[in-house]
């Protein structure tokens, strides 16, 4: 089937009827508060339970942004091309930023066809779009790789960091084996309000950071290592057994979770300075 032809193909699904019905929730909600019967902090209440877009293989959030700051994204990994296209294509009508984790060549062609100014991260395997990306960006994360073999999903949170409005400070190859690499970044690292430590093999690094810095520590365990590293799960349960206070970890190759939770900490801070 054509890539172009998919929006129309979800079965028992009019691609109309969820815009018409929300535009109809708006037009009543937004009279309401033309009226005075509704406030503005009411109507941003309601405007957070608005019904989600039913596109046949999927329901997507377009409110998502409201709620948590940030559109809903696309995990395309184990998505056919084609549905990963259509969903692409729909998040695209409703919004100025579209992100995709987990994303191959295939889903990138396909989306690419329904949405032109599409592009693609091949390191970290994203696709996005960015209509503000011209939008001055927050500094304040650091954002370290134990080694090369962990910079894909470096690569992810990075990707994720500069959507959602920030310009982290990339250190890379800076793994235990070598400690002296670390120490000539440690000012940076102490300056930094939020610090994302992405290691595979034993993924000792974060807890190494964190003895080091004031700054709240998020452990990114990667799949790197050899057999007995079980995929991550030694680094993972490294880094949750870590002696070194305020590390919080997130699941095995999970860049995006990472970034998405230092951003969200970012904001808050220079929020309250």
């Amino acid at each position: 089937m054509p890539y172009n032809s998919v929006l129309m193909a979800a079965p028992n699904h009019d691609p109309s009827t969820s815009s018409l019905f929300t535009e109809a929730r708006l037009r009543e909600l937004l009279a309401e508060v033309a009226l005075g019967k509704c406030d503005v902090d009411g109507a941003l209440s309601r405007l957070r339970s608005l019904p989600y877009d039913d596109v046949g293989c999927a329901a997507l959030d377009h409110h998502r942004e409201l709620r948590k700051g940030f559109p809903e994204v696309v995990y395309c990994q184990h998505k056919t091309p084609g549905q990963v296209a259509q969903i692409v294509a729909r998040l695209a009508q409703g919004g100025g930023q579209v992100l995709g984790t987990r994303a191959s060549m295939e889903h990138f062609a396909a989306a690419k066809e329904l949405v032109p100014e599409l592009s693609y991260d091949e390191a970290g395997r994203c696709l996005f779009w960015d209509r503000r990306g011209d939008e001055p960006k927050q500094h304040g994360i650091a954002l370290v790789a134990a080694g090369t073999s962990d910079l894909p999903v470096a690569q992810e949170a990075a990707v994720t960091l500069r959507l959602m409005g920030q310009e982290p400070l990339r250190i890379t190859d800076v793994g235990v084996a070598g400690l002296h690499r670390l120490m000539a970044h440690l000012p940076a690292l102490q300056n930094a309000n939020v610090v994302i430590a992405v290691a595979g093999m034993e993924g000792a690094l974060p807890s190494v950071i964190a003895g080091l810095v004031a700054a709240p520590v998020i452990a990114v365990p990667t799949s790197v290592g050899y057999g007995a590293s079980f995929g991550g799960i030694a680094a993972l349960l490294g880094m949750l057994n870590a002696c070194a206070p305020g590390i919080s970890v997130v699941n095995i190759d999970n860049g995006f979770g990472a970034a998405f939770m230092a951003a969200a900490i970012n904001r808050k801070m220079r929020e309250k300075a």
